[in-house]
């Protein structure tokens, strides 16, 4: 029966850290995603909104096979500049597509932005390169830090102060899926006939806690979801051994996974994006059949998986998340008395 890996979080992936840079004054943050040994990558952009960069690189027809990390990243356009930090913090440890025989290397950085600006004391934080680089030096392989930290510091849900979340599940097959989320949706994670999560018959081994089964938010949520203000972005990752057209595969169907926690999802408003992380430990089932390749089944189910670890994900963010800057967090929303 498949279980969530031993941290529940990204990192179960073997090859991957993860590190966030957190300004809570600032109401805004970054996230890192270090693949020092490299992962192949895909991505599917569905919102109407999106703020990426490098994402045209993922397509399976361009050069470049791996990538060194991804950044997600609060601050709209402005953070996109957080990705430059990374690029350069990689540079200085030799860590890229090498250029040439002297060691000179180009680190393949994607990133994507959430809008979160007029949160904190400045309607523009003051981030850039450095929060990038703050990320990197707070990586790790261990637990992943959720809710109001990182690219989840500034976000809003809804209506519903968002945050940070991420989730694992080990397959049958021994292969490890998971997915790290910062929601920022315009859509709502909560279904408004009972007051609970959408996907909350998604939980494993009572990762939500009582309170996620019990609670009861009903509308409305003060203060309302704010269109124009929003963007959901993730990371799902494997560490089966996919080609940049299955990773490409495996981050679209993961979107369903975003769709089904959040409603509505990939509006004008959002710019919702998701990325595919393959690092190659392990070698991708192959299960001979006569409808396509021996491994189309195998994709199929990371896929599925993905889908499912980043409803999952975002819910445990949600659930992470603390009320700041005047956006109610789910916690204490729950525990009010009308």
């Amino acid at each position: 029966m498949n279980q969530p890996g031993p941290l529940n979080c990204l990192t179960d992936v073997a090859g991957l850290q993860v590190g966030s840079y957190t300004d809570r004054a600032a109401v805004c943050g970054c996230t890192v995603v270090l693949c020092p040994s490299g992962a192949t990558a895909g991505v599917d952009v569905r919102g109407a909104a999106p703020g990426t960069r490098e994402t045209d690189l993922l397509d399976p027809v361009n050069l470049v096979e791996q990538v060194q990390a991804i950044v997600l990243s609060g601050g709209s356009v402005y953070g996109l500049a957080c990705a430059d930090g990374v690029v350069r913090w990689l540079s200085e440890q030799g860590i890229g597509f090498p250029l040439d025989e002297a060691g000179h290397v180009a680190p393949i950085v994607p990133g994507a932005v959430l809008y979160d600006l007029g949160r904190g004391p400045e309607f523009v934080p003051p981030i850039g390169p450095d929060w990038g680089r703050g990320a990197c030096l707070a990586t790790s392989n261990g637990l992943v830090q959720m809710g109001c930290c990182g690219a989840g510091t500034g976000a809003v849900a809804g209506g519903v102060k968002g945050g940070l979340g991420s989730a694992s599940l080990v397959l049958d097959s021994g292969l490890t899926v998971a997915a790290l989320v910062a929601v920022n949706c315009l859509g709502s994670v909560l279904d408004p006939a009972t007051g609970r999560f959408w996907e909350l018959g998604q939980e494993l081994a009572g990762e939500f806690g009582p309170a996620a089964q019990q609670a009861k938010v009903l509308p409305p949520w003060p203060p309302q979801a704010e269109p124009a203000k929003n963007t959901t972005i993730a990371v799902v990752a494997t560490d089966a051994a996919l080609s940049k057209a299955r990773c490409a595969k495996v981050a679209q169907m993961a979107q369903d996974g975003l769709v089904r926690a959040i409603r509505p999802a990939h509006t004008m408003f959002d710019g919702d994006t998701v990325f595919a992380l393959a690092t190659g430990q392990r070698p991708l089932p192959q299960a001979p059949g006569f409808f396509g390749p021996p491994a189309a089944l195998a994709v199929s189910q990371i896929g599925a998986a993905a889908a499912d670890c980043l409803s999952r994900a975002i819910i445990r963010g949600l659930l992470a998340a603390e009320s700041l800057a005047g956006w109610p967090a789910f916690r204490d929303l729950a525990g009010r008395k009308d």
